[in-house]
């Protein structure tokens, strides 16, 4: 059921708010829902991400991780002469598609896979040494630790 209400005089009230207005007008639905994902925390600093990706193969997806971002996309490739199907009814979507992610500072993919129609990223955290919070000593001399006599 699609929405009636006229958003026009809000839009032209507001500022920076164009994306809420088009998610209202659509109902949430468009383009940016497919394919469907679930994003989930396996540990402290371990995260799944699940992509629905059926009737793909694993040489007609790209994953692509490039500093903050993490781009996933598919291609169906070109059916090839003679292998036509004549289909009746067709509602798996096989249609092309880029789903992007914006990932946190110092997450890096660990690992894919595809099985099932779905694709698995596996992320990973990996805060440098320098910047983990130090125990800083009160008065004294400051503490250096000697890594020799560990």
């Amino acid at each position: 059921m699609r929405n009636s209400f006229d958003w026009t005089p809000y839009r032209r009230s507001t500022v920076g708010f164009d994306r809420l207005f088009d998610f209202l007008e659509t109902g949430g639905s468009g383009a940016e829902n497919y394919p469907p994902f679930d994003i989930e925390k396996l540990g402290d600093d371990h995260f799944r991400i699940t992509v629905a990706v059926a009737g793909f193969k694993s040489n007609e997806i790209d994953i692509t991780a490039q500093q903050n971002m993490l781009t996933v996309s598919g291609r169906k490739a070109p059916v090839a002469e003679g292998e036509a199907r004549q289909l009746l009814y067709s509602g798996i979507a096989t249609r092309a598609f880029e789903r992007r992610f914006q990932l946190a500072d110092f997450v890096r993919v660990d690992a894919a896979d595809l099985a099932d129609g779905l694709l698995t990223i596996d992320l990973v955290r990996e805060v440098p040494e320098a910047m983990k919070p130090h125990k800083i000593a009160i008065g004294g001399a400051p503490v250096i630790e000697d890594k020799k006599a560990a």
